[in-house]
């Protein structure tokens, strides 16, 4: 399949999960978001459009960040860093946007280490 198709599904698949997501003060977003290299995780109040605490492979207070990959060991360092991002930040539940990647693997790794460390998804 090429590319730009590979894009355009993944595209439409996170535009129909994101109708039906919304963060909160209360409840916010807990959004998702792989690159080849990287991964970042953000807790947003949609309602204000703010991002309230985040966490990732190049955030500066990651320790040993250089180790970290884009592969399923590093998807649950970072799910424990963001749970313990937004715990600092007084967030205890959240809802889970994938942003359109299936459930599985790396996504999958992230949202277990974050109710793992507490974080109710």
């Amino acid at each position: 399949m090429r590319t730009e198709k590979k894009q355009k599904l993944r595209q439409l698949r996170h535009w129909r999960a994101r109708k039906k997501i919304s963060g909160t003060s209360v409840r916010p977003r807990m959004s998702v978001r792989f690159t080849n290299k990287n991964i970042y995780v953000q807790f947003v109040n949609d309602e204000t459009g703010v991002t309230l605490a985040s966490a990732s492979t190049m955030h500066k207070s990651t320790p040993d960040r250089s180790a970290l990959k884009s592969n399923v060991a590093g998807a649950e360092k970072v799910g424990e860093l963001a749970a313990a991002a937004a715990k600092e930040a007084g967030i205890a539940r959240a809802v889970f946007d994938r942003s359109g990647a299936r459930y599985h693997g790396k996504v999958q790794a992230v949202a277990e280490a974050a109710r793992k460390s507490g974080i109710e998804i």
